[in-house]
C-alpha cells in the first residue's frame, strides 16, 4: 500500500485570518498549503455533520447534512451583492466580523447562533430579490444581455439540488419543525408531527406557506457542500488524501431516527460494558440499529451515507467498528449499562442449566437479586420501617428476611422513581442501595426460560456462593455460548461491512479500539479494512510485564497514531502517564533515548514522533497538537487545555479546541515545517540514511 503521513484535526480548530471565530471549509485550503510544505500527504477531519445543539460531532442530527457553522459567509456567491444592497445584512455582518475574535476555545452555541442569524439575513435578501421586492444591481455585458446575478440563480439551484439530494427535503422539514418547537426533541412534538410518515413529510415539504423556511435549509446545504467540495478538490490537486470520519450511531433526536424509525431500535441504548474506568459501563444514549431491516433494504441508507461522504473524502474512518459485529446495548429505561448485553446474542436454555445440575431454585438465585432486610435496616435503623420500604418494591421469600423484586420492577429507573418516605435523604440512600442490588446477579433471563450471562457475573453475590464444581459447569456453558456468538458476530459483520466498504472506492479504516473478538482481524483483513494502532495501548497485555508491541511488527494494513481525540495528548501522556512512558522507552534500543522522568520538551516530542514513524503501518496519522509540540512557543501554559475531548463528560470545554496560532503563521514557521517533514520522510521511507 502507498504510505502516507497525516494529521488529524477538528475542522473547527483551524484558525486563519479569514476564520478567527471557528474553523470553516475554506480554511482547509490554507491548512493544505501548510501540510504540503511539511510533507504531510493526508488530512483527517473529525465529523463535520450537523449536530444541532450538541457540540460533539459524534452526536449527529443528520447522517447527510453538513454543519452550517463551517460555512464561510464572505465566500458565498451572494455575499457581495447582499452586502451592497441589504442594509440589515450589511450592518449585522459588520458587527459579526468586529466581534469575531480568536480565542483558544470557542463557544459552540455562540458561533452557531451568530452564524445562523447572519445566514438568515442573507437568505432574506435572496428571497426579496426572488419575489421582485428588491432589484439587483446587474451590469450589462458586451452583448447588451442582462447578467444573471448569483442571487437570481438561487431558486433554480435549490430545485435542482433537492432533486439530486432527496434527503435534504426531509432534513429541511425536520429543521423547520425543530425551529417551531424551540429545538425540542421530536419525541416531545405534537403527536401528529412526531409520528409523520415519509409521505406526510413529503406533503409538508410541498406546503407553499413553508417554502421559504424549508428552502433556507436547502440553501445552507447547497452552499456548504460547494465550499467543502472546492476545498476537497484543492487537496486532490495537491496530492493530499482527505480522510473523513463516519460516526456509527445517530442521536435519537435526529432527522434519520425520525424519518426512518424502522432502521432504529429505540428500546435499546448503545454503549460499552463495565471496565476499570467505567465500573457501571457506558450508556451513550443513542439507539441501536435494526440490522435485519437494513439488510432487507440492501443497506440503502448506509450505502447512501457512505456515497454522500465520497463526494469529499478519499478515505474514511469507521467509528466503533465493533458495533458492526455486535453492539453493547442496555434497555432505554436503565440508567447504566451494567446489565446490558450484546446485540445480536445467543442464549442458553433453562433445560441446559437443569441438565448441568442447576435446579429452578438455584437458577432463581443466579438470575434474580436477593435482598436481605438488613440491607435497608442498616439505613433506617428500624426493622419495621425497612420492611415497609421493601414491601413497596419487593416480594418476601416465604417468612425469611430475604426479598426479590416485584415483576413490575423491570429496570433501575423504577427503583429511582420510588418514594419510600418523606425524608428525601433517606429515600435516596434506599434507592441507591436497592439499585446496586438490582445489578447483583449472575444471569439475565432475557426471554422466557432463555438466559445470558451478566458481563461481570464473577462480581455477583450468587457467583461467590457457588461450589467449584458449579462454577466449572457454568463456565463451560458460558464458553460454549461465547463460541456460538463469535460465529454469529462474524456472519453479521461480513454482511454489514461488505455492503458499506464496497459502496465506494474510499479507503476504509476501522476504529477497533478495545477489540477482543476472535473474528475481528479475520474480517478486517478479508475486507481490506485498516485497523487502528494507538501506540501507547499496543502492548502484549497477556504477558506479565505487558511490554509494548514493536512498531515494526504492526500490520501494513493499519493506521498508527500517537494519540486520539478521546485520549490525552502526547504531552499529557509523557507528563502524566509515566509507567506507560517507561514501557515505551524500554522498547527502544538506542543509547540516546530520554529519561522517562524528564519534563516534556520539543526534543522529546521529536524523539517520540520519529520513533513512532518507524511503524510498519501504511498510514501514520497524528493529531495536529502532537506535531505542534515540536515548537515550544506553541505550548499552552496548561497542557490540559490542548485536549479535544474528555469522554464521559458533557461541558463547554469539549470539542471547542483551537490551534494556538493561525495557519498562515504555521506556514512561516520553517523550523517546525522541517521537523515535521523529517518525521514524514522517516515514515515514508524517503529520509536520508
Amino acid at each position: 500500500m502507498q504510505r502516507h503521513t497525516g494529521a488529524v484535526v477538528p475542522l473547527s480548530a483551524l484558525y486563519t485570518k479569514d476564520c478567527p471565530l471557528c474553523g470553516d471549509f475554506p480554511a482547509l485550503k490554507d491548512f493544505a498549503d501548510f501540510c504540503e510544505m511539511a510533507g504531510i500527504t493526508l488530512i483527517q477531519l473529525l465529523p463535520v455533520n450537523d449536530s444541532g445543539t450538541q457540540s460533539s460531532p459524534y452526536s449527529g442530527l443528520s447522517a447527510f447534512a453538513l454543519h452550517p457553522m463551517y460555512i464561510r459567509i464572505s465566500a458565498l456567491p451572494e455575499f457581495e451583492e447582499a452586502l451592497k444592497n441589504d442594509k440589515a445584512f450589511a450592518s449585522a455582518y459588520k458587527s459579526f466580523t468586529k466581534e469575531s475574535k480568536y480565542s483558544r476555545r470557542f463557544s459552540y452555541n455562540d458561533v452557531v447562533e451568530k452564524k445562523y442569524k447572519i445566514l438568515h439575513l442573507m437568505y432574506n435578501y435572496i428571497e426579496k430579490v426572488a419575489s421582485g421586492k428588491v432589484k439587483t444591481s446587474n451590469k450589462i455585458d458586451e452583448n447588451a444581455k442582462k447578467k444573471v446575478s448569483p442571487v437570481e440563480k438561487v431558486p433554480s439551484l435549490l430545485i435542482k439540488y433537492a432533486k439530486i439530494n432527496p434527503w435534504v427535503t426531509e432534513y429541511a422539514v425536520f429543521k423547520n419543525l425543530k425551529d417551531i418547537n424551540n429545538q425540542a426533541s421530536w419525541k416531545q412534538w405534537d403527536e401528529m408531527f412526531c409520528t409523520m410518515t415519509r409521505d406526510q413529510i413529503a406533503l409538508r415539504w410541498q406546503n407553499k406557506a413553508l417554502r421559504s423556511s424549508h428552502n433556507f435549509y436547502v440553501w445552507l446545504q447547497l452552499r456548504a457542500e460547494e465550499q467543502f467540495e472546492q476545498s476537497a478538490e484543492y487537496l486532490r490537486k495537491k496530492g493530499i488524501v482527505l480522510k473523513g470520519d463516519i460516526p456509527i450511531l445517530m442521536n435519537e433526536d435526529s432527522v434519520d431516527c425520525w424519518t426512518y424509525p424502522e432502521y432504529f431500535r429505540q428500546e435499546w441504548r448503545a454503549g460499552s460494558p463495565p471496565d476499570g474506568e467505567n465500573p457501571l459501563g457506558q450508556n451513550w444514549g443513542f439507539p441501536t440499529y435494526d440490522w435485519d431491516k437494513l439488510a432487507e433494504d440492501d443497506y440503502k441508507w448506509w450505502k447512501d451515507r457512505v456515497k454522500s461522504s465520497a463526494k469529499f473524502y478519499d478515505a474514511f474512518r469507521i467509528d466503533h467498528v465493533l458495533g458492526f459485529f455486535r453492539i453493547w446495548a442496555s434497555k432505554e429505561s436503565e440508567t447504566t449499562a451494567y446489565l446490558g448485553h450484546t446485540i445480536p446474542f445467543c442464549t442458553f436454555s433453562r433445560k441446559t442449566l437443569n441438565e448441568a445440575g442447576f435446579t429452578d431454585d438455584r437458577i432463581k438465585w443466579l438470575s434474580q437479586p436477593h435482598i436481605p432486610t438488613s440491607l435497608i435496616e442498616n439505613i433506617t435503623w428500624n426493622h419495621d420501617e425497612a420492611t415497609s420500604f421493601l414491601q413497596s418494591v419487593c416480594d418476601r421469600i416465604n417468612n425469611e428476611e430475604l426479598w426479590t423484586f416485584k415483576k413490575e420492577i423491570d429496570s433501575d429507573s423504577k427503583i429511582y422513581g420510588a418514594k419510600f418516605c418523606d425524608d428525601e435523604g433517606k429515600n435516596q440512600a434506599v434507592r441507591n442501595a436497592l439499585a446496586e442490588k438490582w445489578r447483583d446477579r449472575s444471569l439475565i433471563e432475557i426471554e422466557n426460560n432463555k438466559f445470558i450471562k451478566v458481563y461481570t457475573y464473577q462480581n455477583s453475590t450468587a457467583w461467590t456462593t457457588l461450589s467449584g464444581e458449579e462454577r466449572e459447569k457454568l463456565s463451560k456453558i458460558f464458553s460454549d455460548n461465547d463460541e456460538k456468538e463469535n460465529k454469529l458476530w462474524k456472519k453479521q459483520s461480513l454482511a454489514n461491512l461488505d455492503a458499506i466498504v464496497n459502496a465506494t472506492d474510499m479507503i476504509a479504516c476501522a476504529e477497533d479500539l478495545g477489540a477482543n473478538l476472535p473474528c475481528l482481524h479475520e474480517v478486517l483483513d478479508k475486507l481490506d479494512i485498516l485497523s487502528l494502532k494507538v501506540i501507547r495501548w499496543c502492548r502484549c497485555w497477556e504477558k506479565e510485564s505487558q511490554p509494548f508491541i514493536p512498531l515494526k511488527d504492526y500490520p501494513e494494513k493499519s493506521v498508527t497514531t500517537t494519540s486520539v481525540h478521546d485520549s490525552s495528548t502526547l504531552r499529557q501522556w509523557w507528563n502524566q502517564e509515566k509507567s506507560s512512558v517507561q514501557k515505551f522507552l524500554e522498547l527502544q534500543e538506542d543509547a540516546g533515548k530520554p529519561e522517562s522522568n524528564s519534563a516534556f520538551t520539543p526534543e522529546i516530542a521529536e524523539y517520540v514522533l520519529n520513533k513512532s514513524a518507524e511503524c510498519n503501518s501504511a498510514l501514520f496519522i497524528n493529531p495536529l497538537q502532537d506535531y505542534l509540540y515540536l515548537d515550544h512557543a506553541l505550548y499552552l501554559e496548561n497542557e490540559n487545555d490542548e485536549r479535544i475531548n474528555v469522554p464521559g463528560s458533557v461541558n463547554d470545554f469539549n470539542w471547542t479546541y483551537r490551534i494556538p496560532v493561525s495557519v498562515e503563521d504555521l506556514c512561516k514557521n520553517t523550523a517546525l515545517i522541517e521537523k515535521i517533514k523529517a518525521v514524514a520522510a522517516k515514515h515514508n521511507g524517503t529520509c536520508e540514511q
